[in-house]
């Protein structure tokens, strides 16, 4: 999800990065092309220096927080921030990034993007985590990742259906550090302000 800088969007439109432009899609066609159905139809190109990137899941239905591949935690779904946004935050807080895999239509994981798991040491659990989690900047549908999102998603799937926006959550691969970088997942920053 993208916003020409000029507009502002607060939700963005759906676009697809291609070297230093995004191409802006049209929304109903997205699940033909994660599900291997169809090319998502384009509208208009944009240089990548004058549009903000968005959550690229504006509204996940649930985000899981692995510890390993079996234990997982709920995050909160109406705390959602983009890649570059400044979170307003309760206490200090910590960076936490990790790699998410994307849920798609077909209950399948058809992607990964980077997740700031945003935590206030100084606050009890579990409100130490839900006031913000940060995605972006994209999702990647040839990433490989190292953790075992296999495993990982049969037990989330167990006893429940997944829904097309879900996140699963691997353990973080850096912690406390100012942004986080993965090699075709691009960057998130860890920009914060005392509320």
């Amino acid at each position: 999800m993208f916003t020409p800088r000029e507009l502002a969007l607060e939700r963005g439109w759906p676009g697809k990065l291609q070297d230093d432009r995004v191409i802006q899609v049209a929304a109903q066609t997205l699940e033909a092309f994660f599900t291997g159905g169809g090319q998502a139809r384009e509208h208009n190109v944009y240089p990548l220096a004058d549009v903000a990137l968005r959550p690229p899941v504006l509204r996940p239905p649930s985000i899981r927080f692995f510890e390993d591949e079996r234990t997982f935690s709920f995050g909160n779904t109406a705390s959602i921030y983009g890649p570059e946004d400044e979170v307003p935050a309760p206490a200090p807080v910590e960076s936490r990034f990790c790699v998410a895999g994307v849920i798609g239509g077909e209950e399948r994981i058809v992607g990964f993007t980077i997740v700031n798991d945003w935590r206030a040491p100084s606050l009890d659990a579990p409100k130490d985590r839900d006031f913000a989690t940060s995605v972006g900047p994209w999702i990647e549908t040839d990433y490989v990742p190292e953790f075992d999102f296999g495993s990982a998603y049969e037990a989330a799937a167990r006893n429940t259906r997944l829904r097309a926006g879900d996140l699963l959550v691997a353990p973080p691969f850096a912690v406390g550090v100012d942004a986080a970088s993965v090699d075709g997942l691009g960057t998130v920053a860890a920009r914060w302000s005392a509320t």
